[in-house]
């Protein structure tokens, strides 16, 4: 099969190859995926790069990738065979595997590939998985947020973009955030009742005005913790929490332990790879749910075929777009 695949880490353009690879086997209890499209994620590129020290091969090869969508056409033993044939949107796929979704096959245990709505596109199955599971976690996670009022930092972000719209879905007030107007547009086509730029405006005044208290928000997801905790800090009632998944710009933060503890307040850290199972069925019945409904609007910046991968890759590490970076398998 055609498949991108690296035998060491490093930088995209010296370690990522196009070429022809085995196909991959259905083991016991796994499906076999016919993929068409494949999704890049931060941590697809941070992995391949060696991120934070992180150099160690996993497998002598590994075709990255976590996230894509296609039609299953195996079944390994124990797995209904009437699944041969389903539209499946596939999340985790490289979770101490060496089979992503970067090929024309990949193998994922049969949870990891569910079933797509009709009326989803692959390109929307391939943007879900670790953005919106994760981003479903950070919302639901603490109990229900119907009337609530949510703040989601990044609003624009592959994470925010899903927690806004998730927030909303559940019946909360949303507040975004952002850093310019391209993705102020986007927060506001995600659905945010409110879009604040944080170079531009007070954010502590302005959140305030909006929610008509001193401590009105419920709920903070954060992607970037230490840099916004003395913000959210002014901005959360007693009992808050702050759902954070990401804190790149300060990586060692310090927590303001006493004020904290006097207003109850709960710090939820989520990493999406290691939720329990029953998080990641409960996220992925959330969103089959709201992409069966036609509820969520997706985002993608731009598409790649598999021959210019290293150029996805570099696209995501850039930071600079707004939307999914995809790779055309089929």
């Amino acid at each position: 099969m055609k498949a991108v695949f690296y035998e060491r880490k490093g930088p995209a353009r010296e370690v990522l190859q196009l070429g022809e690879r085995p196909v991959p086997r259905p083991a016991a209890g796994e499906v076999r995926v016919r993929v068409y499209v494949s999704a890049v994620n931060p941590s697809d590129t941070k992995q391949r790069g060696g991120h934070r020290g992180n150099v160690t091969m996993p497998f002598p090869a590994v075709i990255p990738h976590q996230d894509g969508a296609g039609v299953i056409d195996a079944v390994g033993e124990g797995v209904d065979p009437s699944r041969v044939g389903q539209r499946v949107w596939v999340y985790e796929a490289t979770l101490g595997r060496p089979f992503g979704t970067c090929a024309e096959f990949t193998t994922v245990p049969a949870h990891k590939a569910v079933p797509l709505p009709d009326r989803a596109d692959f390109e929307a199955g391939a943007c879900m998985g670790i953005p919106a599971m994760t981003a479903h976690r950070c919302v639901m996670a603490d109990g229900p947020v119907a009337g609530q009022t949510v703040l989601v930092h990044g609003g624009a972000g592959a994470v925010g973009f899903y927690a806004v719209q998730i927030a909303k879905i559940a019946g909360a007030t949303v507040i975004a955030t952002v850093s310019r107007e391209e993705q102020a547009q986007r927060a506001l086509e995600a659905g945010a009742h409110h879009v604040l730029n944080y170079r531009e405006d007070d954010l502590v005044r302005r959140v305030r005005e909006i929610t008509g208290t001193d401590w009105g928000v419920d709920r903070v997801v954060d992607v970037a913790f230490g840099a916004n905790l003395a913000v959210n800090m002014e901005l959360l009632r007693p009992g808050a929490t702050i759902a954070t998944y990401a804190s790149d710009s300060v990586p060692d933060p310090q927590i303001p332990f006493w004020p904290m503890l006097a207003r109850d307040l709960t710090v939820r850290f989520v990493l999406v790879y290691a939720m329990p199972r029953a998080a990641h069925d409960e996220a992925a019945a959330f969103i089959t749910e709201a992409l069966a409904g036609g509820r969520f609007v997706h985002q993608v910046q731009r598409r790649y075929p598999m021959e210019r991968c290293d150029e996805a890759h570099e696209a995501t590490e850039s930071m600079r777009n707004v939307g999914k970076v995809l790779v055309t398998v089929a």
